[in-house]
């Protein structure tokens, strides 16, 4: 992490060697800032050579981790000065932009040039003072490092790693049996075939300590192994891959001596000779390299064996794995063990020479700390082999009390593994990883989320001029396949974004690595907070407020801290009131702060304008602080901020004036806050950077932001809600959005409300045209319309949406029939409600036109030539018809029987359609169904009970039938598979049936 930090801040200094024009005529202060800086950028250039050995000893070297520690301080400090001195000269720039745009007087303007003159010669003495001071810290750390005789980054000695073989004791593994039989039968069984490849290679993958090795000597030493294979080679490859001494490792198992060949070409010729005609296993322990040449000759040599010859490797990393030639097919991801094998394990260990009863009375304790364990077989035999040695219950439960860097086995055994695999990372992704030290054990990752962290730290620095988003996605995926996180399933409430976890064992030591750096508070049973002087200088913390009453004033002493994450999940942010004043006042080193609430109404309701002096701040989240109003325009003084996370904040009624000064602001998350926020302010258009913008809302006011202002806004992705489209009058305002050149845009939905109410009367309206105007870029995958009030919709780009995957329709009150969805090749979800004057649903709606239906009657095509509509549809819902008219569903007639319709449709959902006489035909004959939902819709309801309705016998078929609430045919697999019994709606849209009457009530 030290050279990490370094290494960054050798790169600023060396963009400020070029002295501001401004002071050069000061000759004193211009001579004094460039020697400062050169002092400083040779003192870091000096000791970064050592950095690599310095780090590779921290982990049993106390005196070198407070070494690092001193260092990694200076760093930071000399960060922090850096980014004063650009955050000025941006503000400089943009009050600078501000106010030549204005019309001030002669005099003014000669007023305000000299007042920034002024301001920037303090500022600049300021900085050379300061770096003056890090000279003197540097030039004891320099001396202090001689001391330790730290080798050179060419002459640095690699952390020791371990050389394995093929041996392995059958009864001192526990668990595996199922994975053994698995990997066994890919190898040896008849599916074997191995795709088809003259050498397939298959790859165990996972985290160091997790039982790789042991997997595969128990495949290796497997009895149909034996005898499957001619001959077995294993080879312990580690890091570096020597292609040579692996090429003469398996010549010398061939001929049981060593060779004396040299030259690459010659060995490898030997080993062609010994490998044809025979069935070969081959072996590699522990790869880590990713360069394919290294392998690639090797290989090509052994591919003359006979078929069903096979390469097993196993390795930490997923991307060695496919560069070393493994298929997804051939990919086996190693889990960790479950609770009973950690406890059988550990036992053994554990109670080796204790008697039965002395054993019984330590099971309780025993079990809790194989859970401890968190499945890790390392962890366990570490923890076993301690434990033989403690005889008494408070022994054992000290252990379980203690966390696992406190012992010395840990430090020695277990830590180093984990080290390897850190050592390994480059160093951007060393900081990435290590900064996950912040999150409280056990928490669940959102890729996305992390990213912007990872951001506001200024880790994400692309080689290509890249976004850092897109550098941030690399970096995740790196350390994704690297076995540093684990996947943890998708949130199928929450877009399915896919949410991950760290092993406890890695998280414990990243805590060991950033044990000066990273501190936990947490406040309970109405104490003061206990701070350990060591940490006072600590840059990454987290805050558990586990009482109410606030008792938070020790984290003042935290002055440097850049990253504050304020846990509020057991008490609402309101009691924080009193301290934030004093926070933002003390705590100015901060670049990322969490003040998100947990599920609770109360909240703090305003953010005080001390907020403006956090002058470093990129990361602000206050989601879900429900009573927050209003944010002060001393926020819009954050020229650095890139993200503000307003979600849920739906009292908030306004964003400050000034918001387009933010010019570094890359994403304003405010989804859920439609129902409160009245406008956006005119400068958004300023904010070129952004990338997200959940929500705009469009007012016929001359201080608020119109459609045009979205013109440039190209980089938009993601999602983008645009409410208040009622208001518009003026076409030619959509045209200017230029919506279609944001190629990022995935989800668009278009709320023709206008503000305080869904539909007015008072202005005669043309959505049609408007929404014709609001063209999306093709790429398009998610579209919703709400409170659209023309009779048709006829916009000619949505057919040319090839990849919509989901629509929805909803409260479209003066729609007389619904557009021709049919057409669309990649629809699979579809929502329609609360159409009042939809009187009947036809053929128009399957997107069939008239010379497809007349075809087949002049012809003789094949039913696999027939025309379909909705090819990729698969969940169907229709709701809110209520006291409407929609009477006719209409089924097929014999010249249109060709048509295939929704051929993959897996649900249909049909809610409050009083009036609906019966289901079509292809849709009650349909095989694909596997869950039908109706409700209030008495008609409907009527026709499709159990045993008696009419037409019962043509949907007996569907798996999972629901009835007005009630489940009259269930099948397991079904609800497993669909969630059956949890219909939920389709659509995704903000303005959900409980807003839509709030909205009403408002009006």
């Amino acid at each position: 992490m030290a050279k990490s930090i370094v290494s960054a801040v050798l790169e600023k200094l060396s963009s400020l060697l070029m002295i501001p024009g401004e002071i050069k005529h000061n000759f004193e202060l211009a001579l004094a800032l460039e020697e400062e800086i050169g002092k400083v950028i040779a003192h870091f250039q000096d000791i970064q050579s050592v950095l690599q050995d310095a780090e590779s000893k921290q982990v049993k070297d106390a005196n070198v981790r407070n070494w690092l520690k001193k260092l990694k301080d200076v760093a930071y400090d000399v960060d922090d000065v850096v980014d004063e001195w650009n955050s000025e000269k941006l503000k400089s720039q943009i009050d600078k932009e501000q106010k030549g745009a204005r019309n001030f007087p002669l005099l003014k303007k000669m007023r305000n040039s000299i007042s920034s003159f002024t301001f920037q010669t303090i500022l600049y003495y300021k900085i050379a003072s300061k770096l003056s001071g890090v000279n003197e810290q540097l030039d004891s750390i320099a001396t202090e490092k001689d001391r330790y005789k730290f080798g050179l980054e060419k002459v640095v000695e690699e952390p020791r790693r371990l050389i394995t073989a093929s041996f392995i004791d059958d009864e001192e593994v526990y668990g595996r049996c199922q994975e053994t039989e698995i990997l066994v039968n890919m190898l040896v069984g008849n599916n074997s075939s191995g795709g088809g490849l003259k050498l397939p290679v298959i790859s165990i993958v996972g985290m160091g300590g997790i039982g790789k090795t042991t997997l595969a000597q128990l495949v290796y030493n497997h009895s149909d192994v034996e005898c499957h294979f001619g001959k077995r080679i294993w080879i312990c490859v580690s890091d570096p891959f020597d292609e040579i001494r692996i090429a003469k490792e398996i010549l010398e198992a061939f001929k049981g001596e060593s060779s004396n060949l040299v030259g690459k070409d010659n060995i490898l010729q030997e080993i062609r000779s010994h490998v044809s005609g025979k069935k070969v296993l081959l072996v590699l322990d522990d790869v880590w390299s990713e360069d394919a040449t290294r392998w690639e000759q090797l290989k090509t040599s052994l591919k003359h064996c006979s078929p069903g010859s096979r390469i097993l490797i196993t390795t930490r990393n997923e991307k060695v794995a496919i560069i070393m030639g493994t298929t997804s097919s051939n990919l086996f991801l190693l889990n960790t063990l479950s609770l009973e094998e950690c406890w059988s394990l550990l036992s053994r260990r554990a109670y080796y020479g204790r008697t039965r009863e002395e054993s019984e009375n330590l099971d309780d304790i025993g079990w809790k700390i194989a859970d401890k364990c968190q499945g890790l077989p390392l962890a366990v035999k570490i923890l076993g082999g301690l434990l033989r040695f403690k005889r008494t219950r408070e022994q054992w439960q000290n252990v379980l009390d203690s966390e696992m860097w406190d012992f010395e086995e840990a430090e020695q055994d277990l830590f180093p593994p984990l080290f390897l695999s850190y050592y390994e990372l480059p160093l951007a992704l060393k900081q990435c990883i290590s900064y996950c030290a912040v999150f409280p054990k056990g928490m669940i990752l959102r890729k996305n989320e992390l990213i912007k962290l990872w951001m506001a730290q200024d880790y994400l620095k692309g080689v290509r001029c890249e976004e850092m988003e897109i550098v941030g996605e690399e970096y995740f995926d790196e350390l994704h396949m690297r076995s540093f996180f684990q996947d943890f399933g998708g949130d199928e409430l929450d877009s399915g974004i896919m949410k991950y976890k760290m092993h406890d064992l890695i998280h414990d030591f990243l805590l060991v690595l950033m044990k000066t750096e990273c501190v936990m508070l947490v406040n309970h049973d109405s104490e003061e907070l206990k701070v350990d002087l060591s940490c006072e200088r600590a840059r990454y913390g987290t805050l558990f407020r586990k009482e109410a009453a606030p008792t938070e004033s020790n984290i003042f002493r935290f002055r440097k801290l850049r990253s504050l994450l304020i846990d509020s999940s057991y008490h609402d942010t309101s009691s924080l009131r009193l301290y934030l004043p004093r926070l933002f006042d003390q705590l100015t080193c901060l670049r990322t702060l969490n003040l998100s609430n947990g599920l609770f109404r109360n909240s703090i309701e305003e953010l005080p304008d001390e907020i403006g002096k956090l002058v470093h701040l990129r990361y602000l989240n206050l989601k879900n602080n429900k009573k927050l109003k209003e944010l002060p325009e001393s926020l819009c003084g954050l020229c650095n901020l890139q993200t503000l996370n307003l979600k849920w904040c739906d009292s908030l009624k306004e964003l400050p004036c000034g918001i387009g000064k933010i010019i570094n602001l890359r994403h304003l998350e405010n989804d859920q806050t439609n129902l409160s926020l009245m406008a956006i302010p005119r400068g958004i258009g300023r904010l070129t950077n952004l990338q997200t913008l959940s929500l705009f809302v469009v007012m016929g006011n001359s201080d608020a932001s119109t459609l045009g202002d979205l013109q440039n806004l190209i980089h938009l992705r993601g999602l983008l809600k645009i409410s208040g489209l009622g208001a518009v009058c003026d076409v030619t305002e959509a045209k200017k959005a230029e919506l279609e050149n944001k190629k990022g845009l995935r989800t668009l939905i278009f709320d023709f409300t206008i503000s305080k109410g869904l539909m007015s009367n008072r202005w005669q309206r043309d959505d049609g045209r408007l929404l014709e105007a609001l063209r999306p870029p093709p790429c398009l995958e998610e579209l919703e319309i709400w409170c659209y009030s023309s009779p048709t919709i006829s916009a000619n780009w949505m057919m040319g949406l090839t990849k919509l995957s989901r629509v929805s329709l909803g409260y479209c009150l003066h729609l007389k029939s619904l557009p021709p969805l049919g057409k669309l090749p990649s629809l699979e979800s579809l929502y329609i409600g609360g159409m009042s004057r939809v009187e009947k649903v036809s053929v128009e709606f399957l997107g069939v036109e008239r010379e497809e239906i007349l075809a087949p009657s002049s012809s003789l095509e094949s039913p696999s030539s027939s025309v379909i509509a909705f090819p990729s549809l698969k969940h169907l819902e229709f709701e809110f018809f209520d006291l409407e008219e929609w009477e006719d569903w209409m089924p097929l007639t014999s010249r249109e029987e060709h048509i295939s319709i929704m051929p993959r449709l897996c649900s249909l959902t049909i809610n409050s359609c009083p009036k609906l006489k019966a289901l079509p035909c292809y849709v009650l004959h349909n095989t694909s169904l596997k869950q039908l939902n109706i409700s209030q819709s008495p008609i409907l309801s009527e026709r499709c009970r159990k045993e008696t309705g009419e037409d019962w016998l043509k949907i007996s078929h569907i798996p999972s039938i629901m009835i007005d609430g009630v489940c009259i045919q269930v099948n397991c697999s079904s609800v497993e598979e669909f969630g059956v019994l949890q219909f939920q709606p389709l659509h995704s849209s903000s303005l959900s049936s409980k807003n839509f009457l709030k909205a009403f009530s408002q009006n």
